[in-house]
């Protein structure tokens, strides 16, 4: 078993800024915070593909460990998992005006992945 600490930055851009003068108001982003929670603060993830899923959905079904289950809990993966969650929002909230542009996913000092793309649906407002 491994433990995981996961931090993350994300980086968010705007063709124009919104009423308030902010390209995201950070207050805002409390549903994507309480995802990040729900999926990553004091669970046990496993890769799709783990040999052992069986015992760990066991122990999962009696409450020893909250399972997660995710396609690949590697850095790099994690941060294109984020950085897909927030476009989602997003997306759905601001249109076309606001995309996170980048994410950084890191475990400790020395194990982070940085994910960048701009989103088709953003960079056809430029």
């Amino acid at each position: 078993m491994h433990g995981y600490s996961r931090s993350f930055n994300l980086w968010f851009a705007a063709m124009e800024l919104d009423a308030c003068g902010f390209v995201v108001d950070f207050s805002s982003l409390r549903p994507f915070e309480q995802r990040l929670r729900q999926q990553f603060d004091h669970t046990f993830l496993v890769n799709a593909d783990d040999p052992l899923l069986a015992e760990w959905q066991r122990l999962h079904d009696l409450e020893a460990i909250d399972l997660r289950v995710m396609e690949n809990v590697g850095m790099e993966a994690t941060a294109a998992l984020i950085w897909t969650w927030a476009n989602e929002l997003l997306h759905e909230r601001d249109g076309a005006r606001t995309c996170c542009y980048a994410v950084e996913a890191r475990e400790n000092s020395s194990n982070a992945a940085t994910y960048s793309a701009v989103p088709p649906w953003f960079s056809a407002q430029g």
